[in-house]
């Protein structure tokens, strides 16, 4: 039997932090082995912990996540690097490639996508040995990629679902499903539906709208990444 993948997951939210490490161990094979706030309690920790993988927050309060993974190879650790970031900036993204990082996981995530990054991780990880020629180096190197975009539940479209969540994540206040199929130009019903996708993926929010006679309707409100 192998020995599991040890994690150490950093992030400042305690929140997170918690929530990140019971994912981890809900995946077979990987085990978190502790959890940091800070980059200097990351250093702390991996002086003390062996680890073979960082969940590394890019948004530390006292360092760049990337600034971390630079001083941690400088300083000879040489754990991979699983990004988790709300930032898009692909400028940070090819930054991240030459310092270890073979992930960036978008926040707010699901565990179901987060296992599947550990997952196409831990393969890539148990590869040894001599390849036989390009063919296995390049399946090596594509389990690390994620798969394509999801499909749509079906009904759902990808055009309606850009403009569903464009106006929700314009309005700060929230909205209604019925607020959102005037906006969109579709029936409350489809409205719901999109809504719930949105939320069911982490990128909406839902809660009672009270103060109306009546049954409270919900409002959904866009998650900030």
């Amino acid at each position: 039997m192998t020995d599991p993948i040890r994690v150490l997951v950093v992030e400042d939210d305690p929140v997170a932090a918690d929530a990140h490490v019971m994912y981890v161990g809900r995946v077979p094979g990987f085990t978190a082995v502790g959890k940091a706030h800070t980059g200097a309690e990351a250093r702390r920790a991996l002086e003390r912990t062996p680890v073979d993988l960082l969940l590394l927050d890019l948004h530390l309060p006292d360092v760049h996540g990337l600034q971390l993974a630079r001083s941690l190879r400088a300083a000879g650790h040489h754990a991979d690097v699983i990004a988790v970031t709300s930032a898009r900036d692909l400028a940070v993204v090819r930054e991240g490639v030459s310092l270890g990082v073979v992930q960036y996981v978008l926040k707010p995530f699901t565990f179901a996508t987060l296992r599947d990054r550990l997952v196409r991780y831990a393969e890539f990880h148990a590869a040894a040995g001599e390849a036989s020629g390009q063919d296995e180096v390049d399946r090596a190197l594509a389990t690390l990629r994620a798969p394509g975009p999801a499909a749509l539940p079906k009904g759902l479209s990808a055009p309606t679902l850009e403009r569903v969540s464009v106006v929700l994540r314009d309005c700060a206040d929230g909205l209604t499903a019925a607020g959102v199929a005037e906006a969109v130009g579709i029936s409350r019903i489809t409205a719901r539906r999109y809504l719930e996708h949105l939320v069911e993926a982490g990128r909406a929010a839902r809660a009672p709208q009270y103060g109306q006679v009546g049954r409270p309707e919900l409002q959904y409100r866009w998650v900030k990444g």
